[in-house]
């Protein structure tokens, strides 16, 4: 052949056509390998009682009406969803469209974002059951023991930004605004061309009117804020793990030690935990129908009436209560301590360096853990003391005042165990059980932020994210006992 002729061919290629239509077979059984995750969520799911889902579907053979999406599908959905890291509506419903997972957990079913949204958030009650379930199995098949509990919580911020946060004044003005664009967007004379748009723009005015009137009512129940969120009126700021400070809510989880599987969880406002314990047993009890042999939390948790209450309820408790600095001078820099001053136990009475005495002046009880006994020394006695500007310089018409800590039996054991290296090794477990949860759910399930408003919204997405955890320790330990899944 000529160079000439070689140089006149025209290769043939087979071009790209994207404007064409094709018909198309698809096995959808074999979108996901047999090992994949998808199927093992289905699998576990439809092993679960899912009754109560079922018995809210109004429509039947009988009365006839629109079929409803198989629970245990949506279920799968979410559960898979969330394993992902994926949290957004919108997002599981773009991916039932083109993800193979998503495809083979629907049947190639489209599924609307507001089916997915509205499901995640109004099955509440079936849902916590559903969790309690999942418990019941684990512990069945050995996994749960309540020999060890580990306790903490998390903040999870809230979706809301800091500027949503309005006084009442404003929150009225805009409460104003928002019925004004409703009776405006109602008017049938403002219709436009588009309805569904209409619509859509009349339902974002409702709910930014629900918001706010939300908002006001907030408000109103906590008298000790000046401000509340426009966005998410139950949220409120929480210092952060960088130290900033966030619209957030607190998430308390309780973490079996055994294998990490988490046993309870609730979400709290309040930023502080000292009052979280009890009730998490007290939920853990009901869950279970067991009580916790041991609980371990750190110093949010560790207050005298706690470790009182968990004597009283013969669990044991490890935890780090701090010595009391009152009366110490600690406190108080440039004054004398008290250290400096000597107790006559006999006579109830302290004795200052200069021979004075400090007489009984009453006492004060913190709970059922502690005693503060109140030593003041006499007005005259002070004046003319040498050390008075190193001791009370501020007291010009008292003496000065001491403080002594008597605690209750029970909290002194507690100071004793506490200090002994196999409570202090069994301490320092708290933190890699209970992190590493958190750390799965922060991470691996991307739960750093709410994708709901208000509290109930948000409890329902933190167990949604645990009952996932839950079931992904499921699939992992099945893995490593094969007699057990075979069972």
């Amino acid at each position: 052949m000529s160079a000439q002729n070689a140089a006149s061919k025209q290769p043939l290629i087979r071009f790209v056509n994207r404007q064409q239509m094709s018909w198309r077979a698809v096995d959808v059984d074999k979108l996901v390998a047999q090992d994949h995750a998808a199927r093992a969520i289905w699998a576990l799911v439809g092993q679960l009682d899912l009754s109560r889902f079922y018995e809210e579907i109004a429509s039947s053979a009988e009365e006839g009406g629109r079929p409803a999406f198989d629970p245990q599908m949506l279920i799968s959905v979410w559960v898979y969803a969330y394993s992902q890291g994926i949290g957004s509506a919108r997002e599981v419903a773009r991916r039932c469209e083109y993800d193979p997972a998503f495809q083979w957990l629907t049947g190639l079913q489209e599924v609307n974002y507001h089916t997915l949204a509205d499901f995640r958030v109004g099955k509440q009650a079936e849902l916590d059951e559903l969790f309690t379930q999942v418990l019941a199995a684990l512990s069945k098949e050995g996994w749960i023991g309540l020999e060890q509990v580990m306790q903490d919580g998390t903040k999870i911020r809230a979706l809301a930004s800091g500027r949503s946060f309005q006084c009442e004044d404003t929150l009225r003005e805009h409460l104003e605004r928002a019925r004004q664009c409703v009776a405006e967007l109602a008017d049938p004379h403002c219709e436009q061309a588009r309805p569904a748009r209409t619509r859509a723009r009349q339902r974002a005015q409702r709910e930014r009117q629900q918001r706010l009137e939300a908002a006001l009512e907030e408000l109103g129940r906590i008298q000790r804020a000046a401000k509340v969120s426009t966005s998410d009126a139950q949220a409120r700021f929480m210092k952060q793990p960088d130290g900033g400070l966030a619209p957030s809510y607190n998430v308390q989880v309780s973490a079996d030690a055994a294998h990490g599987v988490i046993v309870d969880l609730e979400v709290s406002q309040q930023a502080n935990d000292s009052a979280e314990l009890l009730p998490a047993v007290e939920r853990i009890e009901q869950r279970l129908g067991r009580t916790p042999q041991q609980m371990v939390a750190d110093g949010g948790y560790t207050t005298r009436e706690a470790i009182q209450q968990m004597a009283e309820r013969r669990i044991d408790f490890l935890g780090s209560l701090g010595r009391d600095l009152a009366g110490t001078g600690v406190t108080a820099p440039g004054r004398l301590p008290i250290s400096a001053f000597e107790y006559v136990a006999e006579r109830n009475r302290y004795r200052c360096p200069e021979g004075k005495w400090l007489y009984s002046d009453g006492r004060r009880r913190e709970g059922a853990g502690a005693v503060y006994f109140h030593y003041r020394a006499k007005p005259e006695d002070c004046r003319s003391c040498p050390r008075k500007a190193h001791c009370c310089p501020g007291n010009r018409r008292s003496g000065r005042s001491v403080m002594r800590l008597e605690e209750s039996p029970t909290v002194k054991a507690f100071r004793e165990k506490m200090a002994t290296a196999e409570a202090q090794q069994q301490y320092r477990r708290r933190a890699q059980v209970i992190e590493f949860c958190y750390a799965w759910i922060k991470c691996k399930l991307g739960l750093r932020q709410f994708h709901v408003r208000g509290r109930k919204k948000v409890r329902a997405e933190a167990l949604w994210a645990c009952l996932t955890y839950n079931l992904q320790q499921w699939i992992r330990l099945r893995k490593l006992t094969p007699a057990a899944a075979a069972g």
